[in-house]
């Protein structure tokens, strides 16, 4: 008979529950949530874990007592047995960690198990080795994760780069505010059920009880804080009147609750502890750090949390009187965190002295790593011109500073499987493409021409997007034989703009107001090149799609667009060209329309040349599981440094 041993640093046990096993060859492979720290708390704290069979490697009972003595004083107290998992032969394949109860449901997530521990699987007997990782508890607090919420690209960050990471091996949660505005988008929290677990945080003068709501969904704990603040018509942040007034308060409730999540809410049955990696995101989640170093460190609580920031638009930060300090629950000597003066050009009359707090100002002093959503970007920042009076500052903490661009779901953005559009093709097979620009031109009632050169733009209808060059440009542009589709919403200036261009170029111009997600897929899909003259743009996804789609981008030289097109250069590599779009700088019509008549021409008059444009940026890696893995890299330098007390 032969018994399952667990080897250790600290020695050898046998552990006699396993002992009727008839197979020959026996493997083991991490479960990809789990891990194993419940078996290392106390004796194996340091150590690796190996299984293997006592005939087989002559590991003999250890000195330290049987497994099983172990396992039974384990079940006492409420923890984790060891359970096979068998195929269809009844042959051993893995184990699952099982309550002590014996009914087999297989437990995803425990306290000790993903908290910087390493899961390590040997080559016994053949099996193949699994690459060795730290795992971490993490903790996205944010104020948007779709499909929940969403309003741009925040919202698709945080409702994707959980999932990867959770995939990994990861314990994640995700914490969110619980949005009803009485609209169709309500049924997103229908998964959702409300846990018994209401808690009391003090700020804004008083006692604020708040509830939480969750939802288990592709291996991730969807967390969302419930509160009455939240409950209006309009989008996360206003309504067509403006921002909400008390945005504030919205969110440092949020903060709050974030903080003690964690703590209190026992997710697969278990909390996730204090040994926790933070993810705060914008300003809407900057007050994190700064009550884990001023309400909890000083007590004991969170002294092995780490804090990162992932700045998604610096022209966001937070900022109020400097008189509502006070409401948001932190120690009076904590001020200076948070405390900023506006430049004089920025005041509102002599005697305003400028003072303010910054919550965004709060969390870059407070965390211990920077990440923005492109490394241009993270450049940028810590310009005069892209810093947004925070440059100096960023600049100083340039050494934890890093940024990382962001991924697309591929799943949704995949010509080969798209719903949404006309004809499926692929890198291998074009020929649909341009079945999906015909559709578009008989949807949109423009005239049918395959060869005439089609341009899109997709995105908010605001300066920032560099609408009013696209404004200034049209009618030179259109002088040309090609055609201009636009679809977005924002400035009502821009969007009369948009309906008055359609009805003065019938035959070359279409503009959709408003956001239609099949449409922005169509346009994807049937445009031959994408525009996106933005001023700024920390990361900007729809250069993603484009390129995934063989839509070629013509963009301006900034942020995360600088990062992922690159410019096409058709003398390299002997001739063969590389590349995968046009980058136009300096920001100006003139610049912008050159770019434009470049890619029109060899759109036009080098086929093969456009075609292996196409092939590139459809190939270009651009997702989620490439971004985590730069992502995990930084949860480990953050780790390395101890965490922000004062």
């Amino acid at each position: 008979m032969e018994s399952l041993c667990i080897v250790g640093n600290g020695g050898v046990s046998t552990c006699q529950a396993f002992t009727r096993l008839d197979t020959t060859r026996v493997g083991f492979r991490p479960r990809a949530q789990l891990g194993f720290g419940c078996f290392v708390r106390e004796r194996y704290k340091y150590g690796n874990l190996v299984i293997a069979r006592s005939g087989r490697s002559g590991v003999g009972n250890s000195k330290d007592g049987n497994f099983a003595v172990e396992n039974e004083k384990e079940e006492k107290r409420g923890g984790l047995i060891l359970g096979p998992e068998r195929d269809s032969s009844g042959s051993v394949i893995g184990f699952n960690l099982i309550p002590p109860s014996g009914d087999g449901e297989v437990l995803e997530s425990h306290e000790d198990a993903t908290t910087g521990g390493t899961e390590e699987a040997e080559d016994i007997e053949g099996v193949e080795k699994v690459q060795t990782r730290v795992t971490y508890n993490i903790v996205f607090v944010t104020s948007e994760a779709a499909p929940y919420s969403k309003t741009g690209g925040l919202g698709d960050v945080c409702g994707s780069l959980p999932i990867v990471l959770a995939a990994r091996g990861h314990r994640v949660m995700v914490v969110s505010p619980r949005y009803l505005h009485g609209s169709p988008a309500d049924k997103n929290f229908a998964g959702a059920s409300e846990l018994d677990c209401h808690i009391k945080v003090y700020c804004f003068g008083g006692e604020q009880e708040v509830a939480f709501f969750h939802e288990y969904r592709e291996g991730v704990d969807w967390v969302f804080v419930d509160h009455p603040s939240y409950h209006r018509p309009g989008n996360p942040y206003g309504d067509s009147r403006g921002a909400f007034g008390d945005n504030q308060f919205r969110f440092a409730l949020l903060c709050h609750a974030a903080c003690e999540a964690p703590l209190v809410l026992p997710l697969g049955g278990y909390t996730y502890g204090e040994k926790c990696l933070f993810l705060v995101n914008d300003w809407h989640a900057g007050l994190v750090p700064v009550l884990l170093a001023s309400k909890y460190r000083p007590y004991g609580v969170y002294k092995d949390a780490r804090t990162i920031l992932v700045i998604h638009n610096l022209a966001h930060q937070g900022v109020e009187p400097a008189a509502t300090y006070t409401n948001l629950g932190l120690p009076s000597e904590w001020y200076g965190a948070l405390g900023w003066v506006f430049p004089t050009w920025a005041r509102t009359h002599a005697l305003d002295t400028g003072e303010a707090v910054n919550l965004l100002k709060g969390a870059i002093v407070t965390v211990d790593r920077i990440l923005t959503v492109s490394k241009g970007y993270a450049w940028e920042i810590t310009t005069v011109e892209g810093g947004y009076g925070l440059h100096e500052l960023l600049s100083s903490r340039r050494s934890v500073l890093n940024g990382i661009t962001n991924g697309i779901d591929i799943y949704e953005w995949n010509p080969s499987s798209d719903k949404h559009i006309a004809s499926n093709y692929s890198v291998d097979d074009l020929s649909g493409k341009v079945q999906c620009k015909i559709a578009l031109q008989k949807e949109l009632g423009l005239p049918i021409k395959p060869d005439c050169p089609l341009i899109g733009f997709i995105g908010r209808l605001d300066y920032q997007k560099g609408i009013d060059l696209i404004r200034w440009a049209i009618p030179e542009l259109l002088e040309d034989d090609v055609q201009f589709v636009m679809l977005g919403s924002g400035d009502p200036l821009y969007e009369d703009w948009m309906r008055a261009t359609e009805s003065t170029y019938k035959d070359k111009f279409r503009g959709w107001v408003g956001f239609n997600i099949p449409i922005s897929h169509k346009i994807t899909a049937g445009a031959d090149i994408l525009l996106m003259p933005s001023r700024f743009e920390p990361c900007g996804l729809n250069q993603l799609y484009a390129m995934r789609y063989g839509t070629v981008p013509v963009v301006h030289g900034t942020g995360g667009l600088r990062d992922t097109v690159q410019a096409f250069d058709p003398y390299s590599k002997g001739g063969l060209g590389e590349g995968t779009g046009w980058i136009f700088s300096p920001l100006s019509k003139e610049s912008m329309l050159a770019a434009l008549r470049v890619a029109i021409m060899t759109y036009r008059d080098h086929k093969s040349s456009w075609e292996g444009i196409m092939k590139r940026g459809m190939v270009k890696d651009s997702t989620w599981e490439n971004a985590a893995v730069h992502y995990e890299q930084v949860f480990e330098w953050a780790f390395i440094d101890p965490p922000y007390i004062n």
